[in-house]
């Protein structure tokens, strides 16, 4: 069996499941040579892998292709990151962005907590 894209990228740990990777480039998500890639293409050393993820683009180069999944440690081998301090700048700004709605596991607002809201909206005007 040849080596794909979609398990590429799934071996080098940009996705958690080898059908995640395959999702994400069929919908354009991860870009390869800036190009959109069908995930049963083949893999070359030096390719550029470009990874949209939340307003940020994250950027690697291919160093060595692999068949199997490596452990975190090893990922430096196969792939570097070419990730510009500007995009991930703009990845840490989404994610203060988000924390600041509602504290992670509490939920949706309850009847109280709405009733508030349309109150304090009431006095806004």
């Amino acid at each position: 069996m040849s080596l794909r894209w979609d398990k590429y990228i799934w071996a080098v740990r940009l996705s958690k499941t080898r059908s995640q990777a395959s999702e994400a480039l069929s919908k354009g998500k991860i870009r390869i040579n800036d190009k959109e890639t069908k995930p049963s293409k083949e893999p070359r050393i030096g390719d550029l892998i470009s990874v949209h993820r939340n307003g940020a683009v994250f950027s690697y180069k291919v160093l060595a292709l692999l068949e199997k999944r490596v452990g975190p440690k090893l990922v430096s081998e196969y792939l570097v990151d070419l990730t510009t301090p500007e995009e991930l700048k703009k990845y840490e700004d989404y994610h203060l962005a988000q924390s600041a709605y509602r504290s992670y596991g509490t939920g949706k607002p309850s009847k109280k907590d709405r009733r508030e809201i349309d109150d304090f909206l009431q006095d806004w005007d």
